[in-house]
């Protein structure tokens, strides 16, 4: 029975889901979070049908100087080839119908359930958004922070754009500046496919249970295939080492200057934001995308005492789509739960 529970609805969990008057309960969803990283993610049909494959730039032909009557060696430019594969996160809700039927509310029984299913998946996307690795997990897809994983210029070419907040323990967090486009960051799917999380009542079927015994049971079936794809990484910042413990007080990272740093080194940026608006390339100009800074909410209530502030300029209070947001120079500040508050120092 213990391995049950686990997995199967139970007539314990029904009781606990009833009112007195054997109505469905109304569930205070405790275990809720923000992660309005999905509401913003750009997401575009992959090009393979296990995820996307990006061609960069790697190298510019070189011009020499000539001399008159002497020739000059040929040049070209060379590119690579960078595959993002998708992951794929599925699972099934299985309630004994016999349960589910009990006073007549199976439909509400049922999406009670669901409800669960739908918010522990988003947690799950959003966690890996930011810290999924496949060479860790190869069945997932790899997040910012695997990407963006040291502050050492030797190691990796991204280090360029990871700026240290100067925290040295284990009680770190980082903000994230993203600029989401199609030519510069977005979410994918593979192709042909369907986007977004997909959800199928598939009513009621035969079950086994441990011991191989059948019982008629409704079924729901949940899937999400997605995977992230950094087509150009100079358009991601990483402010990582913030010490959660010392956001106040003389030892705290100032998070004003970070974030001004962070935002001179995406190559262009909106004109509110940086003086860096023009680009060699017309391609960089014409899809600039949308700049997102990200944090968890201890960041974020930080970041909003400061937008109280009547001699901070900088940080505003402002209504977008009817609600209030932060902004920094008139981009938008969003709350991210799955930003962790225990990071290790990145070196």
């Amino acid at each position: 029975m213990a391995i049950l529970g686990a997995v199967a609805l139970t007539y314990a969990d029904w009781a606990k889901r009833m009112e007195d008057n054997y109505k469905i309960a109304h569930i205070i969803e405790l275990l809720s979070q923000t992660n309005e990283i999905l509401e913003d993610m750009m997401v575009v049909e992959g090009n393979l049908p296990t995820g996307h494959k990006t061609t960069v730039r790697t190298g510019l032909p070189q011009a020499t100087w000539r001399f008159l009557n002497a020739g000059v060696p040929n040049a070209k430019s060379t590119t690579a080839q960078i595959v993002d594969t998708c992951g794929n996160l599925e699972t099934y809700a299985v309630i004994d119908k016999d349960i589910a039927d009990l006073n007549g509310n199976t439909a509400e029984f049922r999406f009670s359930e669901v409800k669960a299913f739908l918010e522990g998946m988003s947690q799950q996307v959003a966690a890996t958004l930011i810290y999924g690795n496949q060479s860790v997990n190869p069945e997932r897809f790899t997040g910012f922070a695997p990407r963006y994983s040291t502050v050492t210029a030797a190691n990796a070419a991204t280090a360029a754009n990871v700026l240290d907040a100067g925290g040295t323990g284990s009680t770190n967090t980082s903000l994230w500046i993203t600029v989401w486009g199609s030519d510069t960051t977005h979410a994918t799917f593979p192709k042909g496919k369907i986007t977004g999380l997909q959800h199928r009542d598939m009513g009621e079927w035969p079950v086994q249970d441990a011991s191989g015994n059948t019982y008629q049971a409704y079924r729901d079936h949940f899937k999400w295939e997605i995977g992230l794809v950094l087509r150009d990484w100079r358009y991601t910042v990483r402010v990582c080492n913030i010490d959660v413990t010392q956001l106040t007080g003389v030892n705290a990272a100032n998070l004003i200057n970070l974030i001004v740093r962070g935002l001179y080194r995406l190559p262009t940026a909106p004109g509110s934001a940086t003086a860096i608006q023009s680009s060699d390339s017309p391609e960089v100009r014409a899809n600039m995308g949308r700049t997102v800074i990200y944090c968890n909410r201890i960041v974020r209530t930080y970041l909003d005492l400061q937008a109280m502030n009547k001699t901070n300029v900088l940080l505003q209070l402002a209504q977008f789509d009817g609600k209030v947001v932060t902004t920094f120079r008139g981009i938008p500040v969003r709350t991210c739960d799955a930003v962790l508050n225990n990071e290790a120092r990145v070196t």
